[in-house]
């Protein structure tokens, strides 16, 4: 499951790390900001990012508001692959604190044979996402939900910042690894790119003092290895 965030992002690293087969990406776009199961803001942009990571890539519309329902649609994708492209198993982001995500995604898929689970269960998110700054990942906060989270909305998290964050976290409530819903990410640039996205016109779409997301109006695509050379 793929959101283009740095949880599912980092899923994908953990994945390459253990030889582990990644047969396809399942990225799902909904048409309302009110879903149970999926990111709403830049997942459009998962076109681009898979192919970066040269990885097949399926992108959905949801157009409903029940994690049952949202669910269903990631296991009509999955059994229509099933016949030319099996899998045993479908990664989520996280260290598993999306409990209505993976619960609702476990209850359609394992009836199938298929298992379900978060790709850093059990581990301290606060370390995760260190272990991803300390990789290079630069990720941008792409919609909030809570206080304290309005000013990050559009700014890129880098080992920089880190502290300020956490900092944030402990003032104001929200989970340092935005579980739970408090902020959803769009990871511009990391290891497994060759590639990195450069948004250059972006648009704060701001729904009352805690909540609101960007709409990335113009995104570039740069070559690493181009830059360097430059």
């Amino acid at each position: 499951m793929y959101s283009g965030g740095k949880d599912s992002t980092f899923a994908i690293d953990l994945a390459k790390e253990k030889g582990w087969d990644i047969r396809y990406l399942i990225s799902i776009k909904p048409t309302r900001k009110d879903c149970y199961l999926f990111h709403y803001a830049t997942v459009e942009h998962t076109k681009e990012l898979a192919k970066i990571l040269k990885i097949p890539h399926i992108l959905e519309k949801c157009t409903v508001a029940d994690p049952v329902k949202e669910a269903l649609i990631v296991k009509n994708i999955v059994k229509k692959m099933q016949a030319k492209n099996p899998v045993n198993a479908v990664i989520l982001g996280g260290t598993g604190l999306q409990e209505t995500q993976l619960r609702s995604i476990q209850d359609a898929l394992r009836p199938m044979g298929i298992e379900v689970f978060a790709a850093h269960a059990g581990e301290e998110h606060d370390l995760v996402v260190e272990r991803m700054l300390d990789k290079g990942y630069e990720i941008m906060v792409t919609q909030v939900a809570s206080d304290g989270l309005m000013r990050w909305l559009g700014k890129t998290i880098t080992k920089e910042n880190w502290q300020e964050l956490k900092e944030d976290s402990v003032n104001f409530k929200f989970h340092i690894g935005f579980e739970g819903g408090y902020a959803d990410t769009l990871v511009l640039n990391c290891p497994l790119f060759d590639k990195r996205l450069i948004p250059e016109k972006v648009k704060k779409v701001v729904e009352d003092e805690y909540c609101g997301h960007v709409e990335i109006k113009k995104l570039r695509v740069v070559d690493k290895k181009a830059e360097i050379l430059n």
